[in-house]
């Protein structure tokens, strides 16, 4: 396999600055909407009505370019409300016809204390628990537990898009 070009990598990163910076931030939430994606608040959905809706949400998002990580300490209401209640009305870069582009919304990425302690609760292998131990030994690590809801592993994957890299 030939060795990428550096000259030619440059130039495609350019490219690729050059495209998002070119396109408005909009509202997933607007987005959706526009494109006939019903959301209805979380309050008027019962429970199995919520579960149908996330799933219709997320599978929205992934044509979107737009995928979800770090759900599973999340029930189906808890994420949908945090999904319509806060992240779909952010303004986001969207290029969903663009395969090398995806959006990734991280839910316990914000770097809160919060969101550090669910991360090592839940999703932090023991060679990450190790190496934030050895960063901050005055911190007391929670010990780790599988997160109450088994959906991660579900969720659709920007890397399955096409055959072309994700940036």
């Amino acid at each position: 396999m030939p060795e990428d070009d550096p000259d030619d990598l440059h130039a495609t990163f350019l490219e690729y600055v050059a495209a998002y910076e070119g396109q408005e931030p909009r509202s997933l939430f607007v987005v959706l909407s526009e494109a006939g994606v019903a959301l209805p608040s979380p309050d008027e959905l019962d429970d199995s009505q919520v579960r149908a809706k996330l799933w219709d949400l997320i599978n929205a998002l992934a044509l979107l370019g737009t995928f979800l990580h770090h759900t599973g300490h999340l029930s189906d209401r808890e994420l949908y409300a945090e999904l319509w209640g806060e992240i779909l009305r952010e303004p986001m870069v969207l290029m969903p016809d663009n395969p090398a582009f995806a959006c990734h919304i991280d839910m316990i990425g914000t770097g809160s204390e919060e969101h550090s302690l669910l991360y090592l609760k839940y999703y932090a292998d023991e060679d990450a628990r190790r190496s934030w131990q050895e960063d901050w030994p005055e911190d007391s690590l929670p010990e780790p537990e599988e997160p109450p809801n088994d959906r991660d592993h579900l969720l659709p994957k920007a890397e399955y898009r096409k055959d072309r890299p994700v940036m």
